[in-house]
């Protein structure tokens, strides 16, 4: 598979560079073509690997993966290029976070999510929201935290989140520990979940947990 990783920070490297590890070919993408941390990494990675402009990324892909911040992922998206997108999977692991005075502040919040803003602006693209809920390392390395916790997966294309569900398996997330929430509206809860996710993360000072769901009966 192609996958076209939109970001150079920590989020977008991890995850692209175990995407290489998985086998599959991975470009890198970021604003500018001579991006030195893009390229540091596809230098390091072999020959699956690439670096290019978020256009080239996407363009090169059959999944397309936005791991910028939340409150520039439509711009990287529209620097990708509709065109880019349209009529591919496009999995959303970015939260709204800002910070203010050195506070943790989500925006949009409640009333609507970056998802479905990434939706509503590329109507053609098939987003699936996921991987949001938890940290880097244990996006891709889930045996961190121990016990059948779970992932959440949200999106209003059945089959782009049964291929995204896949995905995860690869990862390491086996597809009865991902819970379907149901249409991309449902990322409005995941995304939310982060200033809890914070406020754990300050108390125990370890980012290696996650929730576990567990039903009665």
């Amino acid at each position: 598979m192609r996958y076209g990783v939109l970001g150079t920070g920590e989020v977008g490297r991890t995850l692209a560079g175990k995407l290489v590890e998985l086998g599959h070919e991975v470009t890198l993408g970021s604003r500018a073509k001579d991006n030195p941390v893009a390229l540091e990494w596809a230098a390091g990675k072999g020959d699956r690997a690439r670096a290019g402009t978020f256009a080239e990324a996407a363009a090169a892909a059959e999944v397309v993966v936005n791991a910028v911040g939340g409150p520039v992922a439509l711009d990287a998206l529209s620097a990708a290029g509709a065109e880019h997108l349209d009529g591919k999977v496009l999995v959303d692991v970015c939260n709204p976070l800002a910070f203010v005075d050195g506070e943790a502040r989500l925006d949009p919040v409640e009333s609507d999510s970056v998802a479905e803003r990434i939706q509503r602006a590329f109507p053609h693209a098939r987003v699936v929201k996921t991987l949001n809920t938890v940290n880097v390392q244990v996006m891709v390395d889930p045996d961190r935290v121990p016990g059948a916790h779970n992932l959440f997966v949200s999106g209003d294309d059945a089959a782009a989140k049964e291929q995204v569900t896949a995905l995860l398996g690869e990862l390491g997330w086996p597809a009865e520990r991902v819970v379907d929430l149901g249409g991309l509206r449902t990322a409005r809860a995941t995304e939310m979940y982060l200033l809890l996710w914070f406020t754990m993360y300050r108390n125990s000072g370890s980012a290696d947990f996650n929730i576990e769901v567990r039903r009665a009966g």
